[in-house]
């Protein structure tokens, strides 16, 4: 049986995601209460505003069963809002944000700046053979990635500057860019590779 990939939508582009994973031959779930997450294989956590998601699964009182979850090894892809859930640190979050603790990278948010600052980039991707079309919207960058993190592709902040923007840690897959927004579906493969 495919597996099936809870896709979080309290906030961000989920249908697109739920989509891209179907197309793919995966089956996809909202997941917006506890509930949600009984049987999920994977989670997919989507863009969106951090603290916004953050408060959220806190009133949802979906925060501490998926973290459960995530700390017993669920798969998780992270992207924008999604990066900054799953990373142990966020570097300029407001002071009650929490985070999963699930990629060692330090975080900050709008990295390459504010909404208007928004942009698309081909990118070089570790393991694909073609660039990827990288859409950034008011995207998160990592500062700082563990020894245990695999960057999987950078982009130049200032002359000379690469931050990563797409990294890996055993299962768990984060991007500072939105793949849900290009009909590219190779990140999302990737991510299915480790369910």
């Amino acid at each position: 049986m495919s597996p099936l990939v809870g896709v979080l939508a309290l906030q961000g582009a989920s249908g697109e995601h739920a989509d891209a994973l179907r197309k793919l031959g995966a089956r996809a779930q909202e997941v917006r209460i506890p509930k949600d997450l009984a049987s999920i294989d994977a989670i997919i956590l989507p863009g969106g505003e951090s603290t916004t998601i953050s408060m959220l699964l806190e009133s949802s009182e979906t925060f501490e069963p998926l973290s459960e979850l995530l700390a017993q090894g669920l798969p998780a892809f992270g992207t924008c809002a999604g990066m900054i859930m799953l990373s142990n640190e966020v570097l300029d979050g407001r002071s009650d944000q929490r985070s999963f603790n699930r990629i060692d990278i330090s975080v900050r948010r709008n990295a390459f700046g504010r909404q208007i600052a928004s942009f698309e980039k081909e990118i070089d991707v570790l393991g694909l053979e073609d660039p990827f079309p990288a859409v950034f919207i008011r995207a998160p960058g990592v500062e700082v990635a563990g020894p245990a993190v695999e960057v999987l592709a950078t982009v130049e902040l200032d002359k000379g500057n690469e931050i990563p923007v797409l990294c890996r840690q055993n299962n768990v897959l984060v991007s500072s860019f939105h793949p849900e927004l290009t009909n590219d579906l190779r990140l999302h493969q990737m991510f299915l590779n480790e369910v």
